[in-house]
């Protein structure tokens, strides 16, 4: 079984997201950064994602928060207005030889074709020490920029040389303030 998360490559809405017989999670999710709500410093306009994607220099990142912050949303942000390839992995599914193939592709292809690949981890706690070893060299090289997931502390649960490499950015619940702004903006769909 494959731990692909997303079919596609290059995330995009698809034809039945944009649809209102799509889900409404599905047409409520964000299209772009101007559309999440989250912390200023990190999503906003001077923020520092924004900064980095209008840069096209997005650096190793770990988002830490609880489930439905939006870590999988902003990945798929980052990739979507990026040059960079985009693959989407879950810890949960993905063994050693499928992320070793994975790793060694993108090696080829950064080799061949200079292009860069964002190489998504969801759950990233839950790859053991050796799993997470098994990216370091390719992350500390910049054959992949990796961006993990995880509801679960970092400092605890994701290797000390690999966590070195990569930006932690925290995500919090939503405000009670940006719950209402998000069920407006759901009324008015």
């Amino acid at each position: 079984m494959s731990g692909r998360l997303f079919e596609r490559e290059q995330p995009g809405r698809s034809d039945e997201a944009q649809s209102a017989s799509a889900p409404l999670a599905d047409r409520m999710r964000p299209r772009s950064l101007d559309e999440v709500e989250g912390p200023a410093e990190v999503v906003g306009p001077n923020g520092f994602l924004s900064r980095a994607i209008a840069e096209d220099r997005v650096p190793s990142l770990i988002f830490w928060g609880p489930p439905g912050v939006g870590k999988t949303t902003l990945a798929r942000l980052i990739a979507a207005q990026t040059s960079s390839r985009f693959l989407a992995y879950s810890a949960i599914a993905t063994g050693v030889k499928e992320m070793r193939e994975v790793l060694e592709a993108s090696r080829t292809l950064r080799a061949k074709a200079g292009q860069r690949t964002i190489l998504f981890l969801d759950e990233i706690h839950r790859f053991n020490r050796a799993q997470q070893d098994g990216l370091l060299a390719q992350v500390e090289d910049g054959t992949v920029t990796l961006i993990g997931a995880t509801t679960e502390n970092p400092s605890f649960e994701v290797n000390a040389a690999l966590l070195s490499r990569a930006r932690v950015l925290v995500l919090r619940e939503l405000t009670p303030a940006d719950l209402v702004g998000q069920l407006e903006r759901a009324l008015a769909d």
